[in-house]
């Protein structure tokens, strides 16, 4: 089965004090360079999903990614979802948000081996609290539900699909820290994370 990496980086960056969030820089390196670099080996294709033609521009630099855009703007990422699976050519997607820098391979493939049947393999901490933006579904049953849906919650297009829910602690074999999940919002969060990690060893 042909898998796609969908990253959404079309969110309007308010909690990051203005500053794109894809763009920020951790060791050395920017979100999105680092999204790349982790999925690339573990996918057949990585589509970036933007907000606008301009935002697009900005990252005419990678030239191994598909880019394309929002269809519809404004429903935060409900809209970059449905971009994505329109675009995305892997009969699975695994779907992340661009702040979530240390995505972790491992745990990744694992969440794609346990797709079989199912349209979405979701991580969850607990009944409900979900990681759907670290996730992967299944393209066609996504495209239906996302082409004539109402709602603008991820929470309610997950009730709508046939899900296997994975719990999060059953993960730690693969990610012992539980990092892959790690989402920085704000300058704060990326200046402590980025200590942290230039103090270890």
């Amino acid at each position: 089965m042909k898998r796609s990496a969908v990253i959404l980086v079309g969110g309007e960056a308010v909690r990051a004090g203005g500053q794109e969030k894809y763009f920020f820089s951790l060791q050395g390196t920017t979100f999105l360079e680092r999204l790349i670099r982790s999925l690339t080996p573990i996918t057949d294709e990585v589509v970036i999903v933007a907000r606008d033609a301009d935002q697009c521009n900005r990252f005419s630099s990678f030239s191994t990614v598909r880019v394309t855009v929002d269809r519809r703007r404004g429903i935060g990422p409900i809209g970059g979802l449905h971009a994505g699976a329109l675009t995305a050519t892997g009969e699975s997607l695994f779907v992340v948000a661009c702040d979530m820098p240390l995505v972790n391979p491992g745990v990744v493939e694992h969440l794609f081996s346990l797709l079989d049947d199912w349209d979405a393999v979701i991580p969850c901490w607990r009944e409900d609290m979900l990681e759907p933006l670290h996730a992967v579904y299944r393209r066609d049953p996504l495209r239906r539900y996302l082409e004539d849906h109402r709602e603008l919650s991820l929470r309610a297009m997950i009730r709508s699909l046939h899900c296997r829910y994975v719990p999060v602690e059953s993960l730690r074999t693969l990610d012992p820290g539980l990092r892959t999940f790690t989402n920085i919002n704000r300058l704060d969060e990326l200046a402590r994370l980025d200590g942290e990690m230039g103090s270890q060893p």
